[in-house]
């Protein structure tokens, strides 16, 4: 696609953001789950995930046709799930056996979070593979979703679901890099405080990984 063509589309339109999600730049999905995100700061805990049997999963990234700016869907887990309670997230979960594909999983697991029906998310693509020292290996699912959505939370699981603007997420001066120790070794992450909120951890992986394969 020319450059014209390309700049037909604002930056953070949900537009762009397909077009981008169709035309991604770099290595092969299949192999370039190390080359992005926090895997690049944690070489020897992706090893070790890589050494662990990994439980398939899915995540909707769900970005909302809103004219020029398109935002991003969020959950926030309640605190009594057993992995990642409280967190900030993408709605998702396990692949099933049923499920004949990831994007499958991703919005079936979508709607029984938060209520939004596969009628409204058009796929657009995936991002590289997240391998989770939690025992998971993750495919994000691009999603472009359009308006009209009404949101039931299933309250086992979510407590809160929230929109962050796409050009937020997408400038890198808002991806703060931490550290903390676990299980005596040092765990770097990208942490994004937005408002009252905090996206770290998985998500905030996937959003880097987002920024580097579609904005950087």
């Amino acid at each position: 696609m020319s450059e014209a063509i390309s700049k037909t589309h604002p930056l953070f339109s949900a537009a762009e953001f397909r077009r981008r999600a169709l035309n991604q730049v770099g290595a092969p999905i299949d192999h370039a789950w190390r080359d992005h995100g926090d895997h690049l700061l944690n070489p020897d805990i992706v090893a070790l995930a890589e050494k662990l049997k990994l439980r398939d999963a899915a995540v909707l990234v769900p970005v909302v046709d809103d004219g020029d700016e398109a935002k991003v869907i969020f959950t926030k887990r309640t605190s009594t799930l057993r992995k990642h309670s409280g967190q900030i997230a993408f709605p998702g979960g396990s692949i099933d056996p049923g499920d004949v594909s990831p994007e499958m999983a991703a919005i079936r697991e979508t709607e029984e979070e938060i209520g939004l029906g596969g009628g409204f998310v058009e796929t657009v693509g995936r991002l590289p593979n997240y391998l989770s020292s939690t025992g998971f290996r993750i495919t994000p699912v691009l999603g472009v979703v359009r308006r009209g959505f009404s949101l039931r939370l299933n309250p086992i699981e979510v407590d809160d679901v929230f929109e962050v603007p796409l050009s937020f997420l997408m400038n890198p001066a808002n991806h703060n890099r931490d550290k903390r120790v676990v299980d005596g070794i040092d765990r770097h992450f990208y942490r994004m405080p937005y408002e009252t909120r905090m996206i770290w951890g998985i998500t905030a992986g996937i959003v880097r990984t987002l920024y580097e394969r579609l904005y950087a």
